[in-house]
């Protein structure tokens, strides 16, 4: 069956780093668009930073431009976000999800779930706190 598994999250200090993983199971993801979203406590979800199938092209949030990364590795099945100088703020369940033929734009978009050709994870808990 088709999976996604978030890993990475945990507690960090507040200016810290911390690496999170999508890998995928059952399917491929070099025709995907993906997507890193997140839902903090008491909020909607909303997107956090996609890439394009070809990693040519990313969208970031403008809460987190210039300090997270987003990137993959269609050879190890993988995509990454990097995030640096984390604020509490950032505090919040990381979701990854997959769609086919959609730009990195439209993907951020995406707010709710079960639309067609989509593949979501279970979410991985980032806690930034001193």
């Amino acid at each position: 069956q088709l999976q996604l598994v978030e890993s990475g999250g945990g507690l960090v200090q507040p200016g810290g780093s911390l690496r999170l993983s999508c890998a995928a199971s059952g399917f491929t993801l070099n025709y995907y668009t993906i997507g890193w979203f997140r839902q903090a406590p008491g909020k909607e979800r909303e997107g956090v930073s996609c890439i394009s199938s070809s990693g040519g092209s990313t969208d970031y949030a403008d809460s987190v431009k210039g300090r997270f990364t987003i990137s993959r590795d269609n050879a190890k099945n993988t995509v990454y976000l990097e995030m640096n100088s984390l604020k509490p703020e950032d505090t919040a369940v990381y979701y990854c999800a997959a769609k086919p033929l959609l730009s990195a734009q439209a993907m951020c978009l995406i707010k709710t779930e079960g639309g067609g050709l989509e593949v979501w994870g279970q979410g991985t808990l980032v806690t930034v706190s001193s």
